[in-house]
């Protein structure tokens, strides 16, 4: 079940998406695109070309309600201050002013640029209260993607997606990247940013398990895996104080680390692609 609020104290906006907007865009120019003899052909855009995870790869260690352990807001941020600057720098070069993006994921800190603003932001998330608290968003949803990938949304209804922090959650991430595939227009940009933390309990066995390189692997394997999207491009920015120690898996590096007696600042990861194709702005 889905549930859409939008965030007081804003003016109200109505709580679905509106389709009448969405409906005038122009779906037909994915096939016009596809199709340089200009017939008209079924495209296999976004469907799903081969699973990337084992089922043994999807397991969480907390087996509980997704939607139970987000039940309590959480206002704080999970990666430090040169992450969150690094990504805002991301999001200002790459999102255009004017566009209608969705915050896939969000929580209650927006980390896209002040300054720049933008026709329509989205949000969706698992806590009513974090995303109400969230100063970008015009509307959001609450739904748990892991139950249910289907995001009530019309075809084409964003230039961009964006997922911070989070893609180390989905149990069925080939799902949702081929229904982010529906929901972007021609030539919109998914941008999925990660860093080494997460709630370990609630973590993918393949994130958990894997190295830092793994998982931006894993990422661009979740694009490779929907038939349409460009080829992934990835952004890295290892801070010197901890590119040696993030690969570091011993049990006493981790333990230590987990407990706080190993600092240093997040390393930032972001894996980007786009639907069909790259455009090329003047």
């Amino acid at each position: 079940m889905v549930t859409i609020i939008p965030p007081n104290p804003k003016p109200w906006h109505s709580p679905f998406p509106t389709r009448t907007k969405t409906k005038t865009l122009q779906p037909k120019i994915v096939s016009t695109l596809n199709d340089s003899n200009n017939e008209t052909k079924q495209s296999s855009a976004g469907k799903i070309k081969r699973e990337v995870l084992t089922n043994e790869g999807r397991t969480k260690l907390n087996t509980y309600s997704d939607r139970d352990f987000y039940a309590y807001p959480r206002f704080v941020t999970h990666v430090d201050g040169g992450f969150i600057s690094t990504l805002t720098n991301l999001y200002r070069q790459m999102l255009r002013p004017g566009s209608e993006v969705l915050d896939l994921m969000s929580s209650w800190v927006s980390h896209l640029p002040q300054e720049v603003s933008y026709k329509r932001v989205v949000g969706h998330g698992l806590n009513a209260q974090e995303l109400a608290k969230n100063p970008r968003l015009e509307y959001f949803i609450v739904e748990d993607l892991n139950q249910d990938q289907k995001l009530e949304f019309d075809d084409c209804s964003f230039d961009a997606v964006v997922c911070a922090v989070s893609v180390q959650y989905l149990q069925q991430p080939e799902k949702v990247f081929a229904e982010v595939f529906r929901v972007l227009k021609p030539g919109g940009v998914f941008i999925v940013s990660f860093s080494n933390r997460m709630f370990y309990e609630k973590a993918i066995s393949a994130w958990r398990d894997g190295t830092a390189y793994g998982r931006v692997q894993l990422v661009v394997q979740y694009f490779q895996c929907v038939e349409g999207y460009t080829n992934p491009e990835i952004v890295r920015k290892l801070p010197a104080d901890s590119a040696a120690a993030q690969e570091d898996k011993s049990p006493i590096s981790w333990l230590m680390r987990l407990l706080g007696f190993l600092s240093g600042s997040d390393p930032f990861y972001a894996v980007i692609a786009y639907k069909n194709f790259k455009p090329v702005y003047e």
